[in-house]
């Protein structure tokens, strides 16, 4: 069985502990930590606490890996994805989630692919790479990540598939599911327009093959777990967020445990 998760990012901006407390109300198998600014993601005590509280999972730890998580868990880039192994594993999540280097963090880039495949040897967490998009000025495309935005260009071990990233990037999701084959581990639910902004749309709402590649997931026999990223940050109330979180829920138990 496909778990399905909640990312705390989904709940932004509620708390890291909002997260726990509506991933078990409304029947999710588990969260992915967003590490951000909020303290809550950052500290294992308390993410520890709030899974022992709730009785809620930590399926994946997401490594801050944004501009605005620069200084979190210090900046040294490799030093952060030993904190978010370490943290994983005490925890029991069987992912990390990291995105491909900023071009401007030269040595980094330059060690990555390697560098991911020697930290997978020393631990059972699967360090699973993100697919992201090229950043657009205008009618031109700035290249904002090395080795490259587009994961198929790599040969990473594990990776994630992030259905709002695809919309950014024009990529056809299905096509990227079916090339990547056994390499795709990991799942970041939502959907896009195809607008230069990463919308993180519920499923439905927009124009990607959402259900398409759930279904082809399954037929794959994908065996990792499926994450609700969406921004629920317009919602007018609590009761508007868990309805959004309700459906993407709903969304993916029907195109993925249903024959």
């Amino acid at each position: 069985m496909i778990d399905i998760g909640l990312s705390s990012s989904s709940v932004f901006p509620e708390s890291t502990a909002v997260a726990f407390e509506l991933a078990a109300s409304i029947g999710y198998d588990g969260v992915e930590i967003m590490v951000g600014t909020d303290a809550m993601s950052q500290d294992l005590a308390t993410l520890q606490g709030l899974t022992d509280h709730y009785q809620v999972p930590v399926l994946a730890i997401h490594a801050p890996c944004l501009l605005i998580t620069q200084r979190v868990w210090g900046t040294e880039p490799w030093g952060k994805l030993e904190r978010a192994r370490e943290v994983a594993e005490v925890l029991g999540a069987k992912t990390v989630v990291v995105h491909p280097p900023f071009r401007w963090q030269r040595d980094y880039a330059r060690s990555f692919e390697d560098g991911v495949a020697r930290m997978e040897e020393i631990t059972d967490v699967r360090f699973a790479v993100e697919n992201m998009y090229p950043w657009r000025a205008g009618p031109s495309a700035l290249g904002a990540y090395s080795p490259d935005w587009d994961i198929r260009n790599q040969d990473y071990a594990h990776t994630t598939v992030d259905l709002s990233h695809t919309a950014v990037s024009h990529t056809d999701p299905r096509e990227m599911v079916a090339e990547l084959g056994s390499r795709v581990s990991h799942i970041h639910l939502a959907d896009g327009t195809g607008s230069p902004r990463d919308e993180h749309l519920v499923p439905g709402r927009g124009d990607q093959p959402v259900a398409e590649v759930l279904r082809q997931l399954r037929q794959q026999s994908f065996c990792g777990s499926v994450i609700a990223e969406v921004s629920t940050r317009g919602a007018a109330s609590r009761e508007d967020r868990v309805a959004d979180l309700q459906q993407t829920l709903e969304f993916a138990r029907t195109h993925l445990r249903e024959d």
